[in-house]
């Protein structure tokens, strides 16, 4: 199954969790849109120490900002017809950029690509003020649009209270608690790695 990651703003840890989704599915990696540098694809090699096999992004911008800024500054048209998933027999984690509603051009979301490869979706939220609607206001866009989510994966600082209003309102699962780690290591993403890969599977086992 192919996976799309999405989050509620920009830095909430897509990369991280999608280094740790890659290393549970044994799956592939793409970033179909970079802006800015380090690149994402870079990070994901170098947290799961070359595990993960990463496709080339189809678009690399070197402003780091939505891309529908980034690339006129680089001369680059972006057309949501003209991605196209990479060649792969293996399941494939496809990493956003910044939130759901980041634009890819004038007409296009960042989410739209979800649309298009029609992939399940996991949302990745971070506990901060606001972050109840921001998480509750992604969550019913998706909903409006007809894209599947799988659940949500907290990162960084945990807030019982927070977590539980937003999986009530949701009515999603928790698919995994990343906690505020100060230096990443790959011991850590591989534990996570299996931790996923255990409550994927258990909720498989529920829906069949």
């Amino acid at each position: 199954m192919n996976y799309f990651v999405t989050a509620i703003g920009t830095d909430s840890g897509k990369t991280v969790v999608s280094s740790i989704l890659s290393l549970a599915l044994n799956a592939e990696y793409w970033k179909p849109v970079q802006a800015g540098f380090p690149t994402d694809t870079e990070t994901v090699k170098a947290l799961t120490e070359n595990k993960v096999y990463c496709h080339p992004e189809q678009y690399v911008l070197n402003t780091p900002a939505s891309p529908h800024a980034a690339a006129p500054v680089d001369h680059v048209e972006i057309k949501l017809e003209d991605f196209h998933l990479p060649n792969t027999q293996k399941n494939l984690v496809i990493e956003g950029a910044g939130g759901i509603m980041v634009p890819l051009n004038d007409t296009d979301l960042i989410i739209d690509l979800a649309i298009k490869f029609k992939t399940a979706t996991i949302l990745v939220s971070n506990n901060y003020l606001g972050s109840i609607n921001h998480t509750l206001l992604s969550l019913e866009y998706l909903k409006s649009k007809k894209i599947s989510a799988t659940g949500i994966i907290f990162n960084g600082p945990a807030n019982k209270a927070t977590e539980e209003i937003i999986l009530l309102r949701s009515k999603l699962p928790c698919l995994l608690k990343v906690p505020q780690l100060q230096e990443i290591k790959f011991a850590q993403l591989l534990s996570l790695s299996k931790e996923l890969k255990k409550n994927l599977n258990e909720l498989e086992a529920e829906g069949s």
